[in-house]
């Protein structure tokens, strides 16, 4: 049974989040277990102190354990003082009040840290990906969620350029999965493309998710979060937590489908004819082109063809932490110049691959000419000099020569002005 509430028209109260916690909370008899949270790192708005101090106030001295997962997918380990400021928190509480709570970052990359719970036979991924792929997906996840009885996902729910909406199972998968999940739904939802399925609900890759959490032998109770577009709203807690517009417990499938059904209403912005050019100013959550693509994600369903999309961050200076010497070897393509010569990049991480296109778009490519030809152009006025840029296939604009006032309300000249993009996704009526 789902327990929550959501509105499109207001943000809940802090009485009604707490009174959503612990009735959730209680749903799930967590006296003496030994109980682990899974929330999203510092690139996912949402009010994260908030439920961190709700979930002990709640929690605290009824269960065996209570500690934190963040799920990383494959960004950078967050430090102490990262970990702090994500929860709101300060060292010294931390090292009081908190200090039985013990916080750990997923590791996706080291084996140690894994452990295989089975095999998706390739029949079965067959029939989920709508035949676009057939073979065996191994599963592997941090293998912590086996020191505990419980597992509770917390986090927001969003427009997905990967899985349609963001939450809900995806915590586990990518969020603390091993490489093989990770780079096989990515490859997955960029096969399909972003354009395509950024927005709907139920997609292949959703169900390859689900698929795979349903492997976990622990039970799995979910907090999801529809908070406040970025764009919009003053925070209205106490402590100045972003906003929510709604809040739901349940099964991951469950709590899931309700926050998705929000997200479309408050997290969609419907336009009545594409850009021909944007200019997506990307907040200091994203610090590198690995995350701070998604100011092109959520813009390229409302950019006309032969149009624009600037990322506009003067801050991030690196293309990607974790997979930059990847990035600067095979660029940035649409997805038919990986298809047409596959035997070329097969042996790449699908995940890398699936962000090269996503951040492209979309495109066609002639391999008996080697000619791409791209929908859209992609600029970054970064921190990356101009020379990188050309490099790895993406176009170059010095961000000193931007004046964000002179791209205020120019809509009707089909340019744009996305003040804080990354979250809200814009389409066309």
């Amino acid at each position: 049974m789902v327990i929550g509430t959501g509105y499109t028209d207001r943000f809940l109260r802090d009485d009604e989040v707490r009174d959503v916690v612990f009735q959730g909370l209680a749903q799930a008899e967590v006296a003496g277990k030994r109980v682990l949270v899974i929330i999203p790192d510092s690139t996912r708005t949402a009010p994260n102190g908030q439920l961190f101090r709700l979930f002990h106030s709640a929690l605290w001295g009824k269960v065996a354990a209570l500690d934190y997962l963040i799920a990383l997918g494959t960004h950078m380990p967050m430090s102490d003082e990262a970990l702090n400021r994500l929860l709101s928190i300060t060292a010294e509480e931390r090292a009081t009040r908190y200090a039985g709570v013990r916080i750990f970052n997923h590791a996706w990359d080291d084996p140690q840290a894994l452990v295989q719970l089975g095999v998706i036979p390739a029949d079965e991924i067959e029939g989920l990906t709508a035949g676009l792929f057939r073979q065996e997906v191994a599963v592997t996840i941090n293998r912590l969620v086996l020191d505990y009885d419980l597992l509770i996902v917390c986090g927001p729910t969003f427009p997905h350029e990967v899985v349609g909406f963001s939450g809900g199972n995806k915590y586990f998968f990518p969020g603390i999965s091993g490489a093989e999940v990770i780079n096989f739904t990515h490859w997955l939802g960029a096969v399909i493309t972003n354009r395509v399925i950024i927005g709907t609900k139920h997609t292949p890759v959703r169900a390859v998710i689900n698929r795979a959490a349903a492997l976990i032998p622990r039970p799995k109770l979910c907090c999801a979060m529809v908070v406040a577009p970025a764009v919009g709203g003053k925070p209205v807690g106490t402590d100045g937590y972003p906003p929510l517009h709604g809040l739901y417990f349940g099964t991951p499938e469950e709590a899931w489908e309700a926050a998705a059904d929000l997200s479309s209403q408050v997290h969609i912005v419907w336009v009545d004819r594409p850009y021909q050019r944007v200019l997506s100013v990307m907040p200091h959550l994203y610090d590198d082109i690995w995350t701070g693509a998604k100011g092109m994600y959520k813009m390229e369903p409302a950019i006309a063809d032969g149009g624009e999309v600037i990322i506009y961050a003067p801050h991030i200076t690196e293309v990607s932490y974790t997979h930059g010497h990847i990035l600067e070897q095979i660029g940035y393509h649409c997805r038919d110049y990986f298809l047409k010569q596959w035997d070329k990049f097969k042996h790449l991480p699908g995940g890398v691959l699936a962000h090269s296109t996503h951040l492209r778009g979309q495109g066609e490519y002639d391999p008996a000419t080697g000619e791409e030809k791209l929908r859209i152009k992609v600029t970054l006025a970064t921190g990356i000099s101009r020379e990188r840029c050309e490099r790895i296939n993406l176009g170059y604009m010095d961000p000193a020569t931007i004046n964000l006032e002179e791209w205020q309300g120019r809509e009707d000249e089909g340019i744009l002005l996305v003040p804080k993009a990354g979250e809200m996704l814009y389409r066309v009526k």
